[in-house]
């Protein structure tokens, strides 16, 4: 699945071919994602000026005048390419944004497991942004924010910053690489972690996250750039995937196991 990375390349990549630009036309060849796209988007959004492409966790949100928004999540296997708006069509491309350019930021998703949201009113009050926690990049994450929201908590630690009420974007294979950094084992309950511990894993989650965005993403199945250029932070895992190999800090054999329904790879070495 696109995690925050993936999504802000997809993001950075957006930017200078729609930011200012009108959008003529909304074109829905498959209307049945995760949640139906509704009967009236087209007619909302059709010719109006893309201001700003934000994000909010893992949705991108296209800021259009008149206070309309579209929210935009990739699903599991969703991307977004741009391509002239004379390109062939390829299986599961099911959403056009065609702009005055003659372009089109085109959207693919075999899984159909995205979505596209249109609202009038202000995104971070639509009930799908309404209840996320802090953006890990900025200033209202740090170490004390997780030490006080972790008070009382029996959750493993990992489950709880993969919480997207704790903080957003931080999937399985970023949580894996920031404990593994951190020093902290995966399934330690949350609430028994020190306050100087934490500091180390938020500054662990932002720099993991930061290098991965420099890196274009981590391409694992399908995920690509907006110009159908794969991210290479896979090229650097230290944990996540490398069961049964040794660790790069300490030369112990990296140990898997199932947390939460979910692979979890760390060094018994050197994460307590």
């Amino acid at each position: 699945m696109p995690e925050l990375p993936e999504v802000e390349t997809t993001r950075r990549g957006l930017r200078p071919h729609s930011e200012g630009r009108q959008l003529v036309r909304l074109v829905v060849r498959e209307r049945r994602l995760r949640w139906p796209v509704a009967a009236d988007a087209e007619a909302q959004v059709a010719g109006r000026l893309i201001r700003e492409v934000g994000r909010r966790g893992k949705y991108l949100l296209f800021r259009l005048d008149a206070d309309i928004t579209m929210m935009l999540h990739l699903g599991m296997s969703g991307h977004v390419r741009v391509v002239p708006q004379s390109h062939s069509l390829r299986p599961h491309d099911h959403l056009d944004f065609c702009l005055d350019s003659g372009e089109a930021l085109r959207f693919n998703d075999p899984r159909r497991f995205g979505s596209l949201h249109v609202t009038a009113d202000p995104p971070e009050a639509h009930p799908l942004l309404a209840r996320l926690g802090p953006e890990p990049l900025a200033a209202a994450f740090h170490g004390d924010y997780l030490y006080q929201a972790a008070r009382g908590r029996r959750v493993a630690v990992k489950s709880f910053i993969m919480n997207s009420q704790v903080v957003v974007g931080v999937g399985n294979i970023y949580a894996t690489e920031s404990l593994h950094r951190a020093g902290i084992h995966p399934a330690r309950p949350a609430g028994r972690i020190a306050r100087h511990r934490f500091e180390h894993l938020a500054a662990a989650i932002r720099a993991v996250l930061t290098e991965a965005i420099r890196a274009g993403g981590t391409t694992l199945r399908d995920f690509s750039g907006t110009d159908g250029v794969p991210g290479y932070f896979q090229q650097t895992l230290d944990a996540y995937g490398r069961g049964g190999e040794p660790c790069r800090q300490c030369g112990r054999r990296l140990r898997e196991s199932r947390l939460g329904q979910r692979a979890t790879v760390y060094c018994p070495a050197c994460q307590r």
